[in-house]
């Protein structure tokens, strides 16, 4: 059985085979959706609780 692994950024499931897994320089792995997850996150430094296109914002109850 294949595991649906969740987006970093957005929380959105990743379908296996699909996507992009970042690793850092402590071993931790970053698993990203999307190119527009991944540049938001690592280049950008944005935090996903301030944009209504991820889970993590839409958890908070503010829609």
């Amino acid at each position: 059985m294949l595991s649906v692994k969740k987006c970093f950024f957005c929380g959105g499931d990743i379908i296996p085979a699909r996507g992009q897994a970042y690793i850092r320089n402590d071993g931790a792995v970053l698993n990203f959706c999307s190119s527009k997850c991944r540049k938001n996150a690592l280049k950008l430094k944005r935090d996903p609780r301030k944009y209504k296109w991820t889970e993590k914002y839409q958890s908070q109850g503010k829609r």
